[in-house]
Formats: structure tokens, C-alpha cells, sequence
């Protein structure tokens, strides 16, 4: 029977500030806010977390510098980050606008990865780590919008040295004796049984395990059965079906699912994953809430780059509160370059050609859409396991005109992978997105 030892301990705290306003008036103390005391439980055979004595299943998503708070105004109740900020933000400040809304944060800790170069077997870096980890915790503790700690991201992909889970062991115990309110835990890349062996071994100070996966999070209960663990999990990462997990071009792009295909799978995803094994799962954060780059601009984010709402805040917002959106974002039913064909038919055009689009939407108002699109060239730089990739520049004056039913655009004059990215807008800030790759070849 493996789990991950579970240790909950609760310590009050009581801080007290004084102020003198320089007159014979006695001095008002005044407490600062105590610390949520956050535990895990097991109750009638369910794993749960329980913040200040109540019950807490999380109904969050992933929110680094994008618009966290707006996670509450759909019915989530947290976020999680992957460090504790940088000039964007600051980790105080998302912990005080989390606060303000009512919500809850897994605060990340951002620790070295192997596969950047890191040594583990370098005494000296990994202590000077643990050092920089320790005044963070320290600086961040008491706040009482702080849900727990997240030590380290995926630390487990293309890893070779079962060292890295002695160092997370060594954090989780610097947590607890610097911060006793609350959990600990470290995000898996997946779940399988050689990982769980080395931190049941390594690494038993975690209070559980969180796991990360795309488009096989359909099989997780399946997935988590077959690892051994029986212990409780969040799921920390979940959306898109990951660009590793799609169908290829023949030149190699991978096929985008419609932002309206997205919002079906991550429904699906939720009530057959995430709900499916709540004797362990304690919940989710879905990813992301924002926008960034990986293999194309809108692959991951449930926003657009212009912070367009697509169709899955919708789906999250039903899943979390059992209420439709009043307005529900536009759906691409297809688009198909005429006389060339769609996503997966393998598209070549000629250089300095005019192309059309055909496009169908769906949308209750469809006659109130706006219609965009840009021509860009495939990233040559690509990242692995969602590190920093720039995004390539549109192409200017490539799309020649845009309407609700078709686009007009004209090819590159280079030989080379590209894209025709397009988005369908409402008045109410929803938007649908889609891609089409295609490949110039004189």
C-alpha cells in the first residue's frame, strides 16, 4: 500500500502591530491576519484538504501573471503559480489580489531543473538552493490567502539523477519547520511507478503528490492505479491536448485542436478524470488561465493574446458552478482553403498566391462577429515542458481581407511552414480561435 506520508500539523499564530497617533491615547493594538491553516483529511474514504476546518476541493487553475482574479468571478476558488514572481508580479502581490477576491494559492517554488544543466550531485548549488527556497517561505508564510507549496515543476521529465527527490525532501522539511499551516507537495510530469518508488524512498516529508498531464489525463485513475499510489493528489496542470499528443503535417507542424474542440475535451477531461477518482483526486487547476507562445499563440491559454474570453471559461464556469455563461463564446464548425482542403490535409501552396478560407461559425449573434486573422511562420525555436518559447512575428499585409464566412489571404513568397491563424470575436469579449498550417513550396 504506497501513499505519500501525510503529515498535518497546526500551529497558531499571532502577530500583533502597534500604532501611536503622538497623543496621550492609550496604544491600539492591532493583529495582522493569522495564517489559513490548511491539512489534509481523509473522511468517509475521501482525501480531502481542509482550509481553517473546512473542507477545500480545489476548483482552480493555473495563473502566473494572467487575470487570476477573474478566476472567481466564474466560480473557481484558487490559482496556482510556478514561482514566487519576478518584475511582473510579485508573489505578495498575487497572494494580496487573491485575497481580495477570495481565493486560495498554491504557491510555486521554482526549483532547478536536470534538464537545464543542474547538477544534484553539486552539494554546494543545491544547498545555496535550499537557502534562496528557505527566505522565500519565510517572506510568504503568514499570508492568509496561501493555500500551500508547490516545490519544483515536472522535476521528474528526462531526469536521470534520483538525487533531485533528496533535495525536494530536504525543502519540504525546511518548509515545515519554518511554516507549519501548510501542505507540501511537488508536480509530476505524469505518473508512473519507477517516479513513485524513488520519492516514496526519497522524499517522504511531501504530504501528497500533484500530477500534470494533457490529453492521457482521460486515463488517470487507470494511470494512477498502475503507479502503486494510493495516497491523494491534485491535479496541477490539465487543458489542450498537448502538442506532443497530435496528429502531424507531413513537414512536421502539428495539428491545433479549435478552440471549440478544446472546450469539449476539457469538459469531457474533468467529469471522467478529475471527478472520476475523488476517493484521491482533491481537485484541479486547469491550464492556463492567460495566454502564452508553445508551438503556436493560442494552443494553451484560455485567453487570447488580446485577453479574449474562449469557449472553456465557459465550460470551467459550468463545471465549477453548475451555471451557463449568460453569453457563450462563437464555435469554428470548419475552414477549408479552397481547392487545397483543411487542418489535416497536408496543404501546399504556391508562393505569392491568393488563397480563400472558407470558414463556418456558430454563434448565437453571428451577424455581431468580427473576424481576424494573421499569417505566421512555424517557431524554429521551440521549448520542452512549457519553458519560455518567442513567438514568430505575423507576416504583414499577407491577409488580404476577413468576413464571417471566408478570408482572403496571400502566400508567402519564402519556401517554408506557416499558418493562417484565425480568430472570431462577440461583442462580449468571447472569442473562438483556429489554425490552419500549410506548407509554401515554389
Amino acid at each position: 500500500m504506497r501513499k505519500v506520508r501525510t503529515i498535518a500539523i497546526i500551529v497558531f499564530v499571532f502577530v500583533g502591530s502597534f500604532a501611536c497617533n503622538g497623543s496621550d491615547e492609550a496604544e491600539k493594538e492591532e493583529k495582522t491576519p493569522e495564517p489559513s491553516k490548511v491539512e489534509i483529511k481523509q473522511t468517509e474514504g475521501k482525501y480531502r484538504l481542509y482550509v481553517n476546518g473546512e473542507p477545500f476541493f480545489v476548483e482552480g487553475a493555473g495563473c502566473q501573471y494572467g487575470p487570476c482574479t477573474e478566476i472567481a468571478a466564474h466560480g473557481g476558488n484558487s490559482f496556482r503559480t510556478w514561482s514566487t514572481g519576478n518584475e511582473k508580479q510579485s508573489a505578495q502581490q498575487a497572494l494580496d489580489n487573491a485575497r481580495k477576491h477570495g481565493l486560495m494559492v498554491m504557491m510555486g517554488l521554482d526549483v532547478a531543473k536536470e534538464r537545464h544543466g543542474f547538477d544534484y550531485n553539486n552539494e554546494e548549488a543545491v544547498a545555496e538552493q535550499l537557502e534562496r527556497l528557505r527566505k522565500e517561505t519565510e517572506s510568504l508564510k503568514d499570508h492568509p490567502a496561501l493555500l500551500g507549496w508547490g516545490i519544483g515543476n515536472e522535476l521528474n521529465l528526462r531526469y536521470t539523477n534520483p538525487r533531485v527527490w533528496d533535495a525536494v525532501n530536504d525543502i519540504a522539511l525546511m518548509i515545515k519547520e519554518v511554516d507549519g499551516n501548510h501542505v507540501v507537495t511537488t508536480m509530476l510530469a505524469g505518473i508512473d511507478a519507477d517516479v513513485i518508488n524513488e520519492i516514496e524512498k526519497r522524499a517522504p516529508a511531501l504530504d501528497f503528490l500533484s500530477i500534470q498531464m494533457y490529453a492521457d489525463i482521460i486515463n488517470l485513475p487507470k494511470r494512477v492505479q498502475e503507479s502503486g499510489y494510493e495516497g491523494p493528489y491534485l491535479v496541477t496542470e490539465w487543458g489542450a491536448t498537448g502538442h506532443w499528443e497530435v496528429a502531424l503535417t507531413e513537414w512536421g507542424s502539428p495539428i491545433e485542436q479549435t478552440s471549440s474542440e478544446k472546450a469539449d475535451a476539457i469538459k469531457e477531461r474533468y467529469q471522467k478524470a478529475i471527478l472520476a477518482n475523488d476517493d484521491q483526486c482533491m481537485g484541479s487547476f486547469v491550464f492556463l488561465w492567460g495566454q502564452k507562445q508553445e508551438r503556436t499563440p493560442s494552443w494553451y491559454g484560455l485567453f487570447t493574446e488580446k485577453g479574449e474570453k474562449t469557449e472553456a471559461i465557459g465550460v470551467m464556469q459550468h463545471l465549477w458552478t453548475g451555471e451557463k455563461p449568460q453569453n457563450m463564446a462563437p464555435r469554428f464548425t470548419s475552414a477549408i482553403i479552397i481547392g487545397k482542403g483543411g487542418r489535416f490535409d497536408n496543404v501546399r501552396l504556391s508562393p505569392d498566391q491568393q488563397y480563400t478560407l472558407n470558414i463556418n461559425l456558430e454563434h448565437a449573434n453571428k451577424q455581431d462577429l468580427n473576424v481576424r486573422a494573421e499569417v505566421m511562420p512555424e517557431p524554429k525555436e521551440l521549448s520542452e515542458g512549457g519553458d519560455y518559447e518567442p513567438r514568430p512575428a505575423s507576416l504583414e499585409d499577407k491577409v488580404v481581407s476577413t468576413g464571417i464566412s471566408e478570408i482572403v489571404f496571400e502566400a508567402p513568397p519564402e519556401e517554408g511552414a506557416y499558418r493562417i491563424l484565425v480568430y472570431a470575436t462577440d461583442k462580449h469579449n468571447n472569442a473562438a480561435t483556429m489554425n490552419t498550417p500549410f506548407y509554401v513550396q515554389p
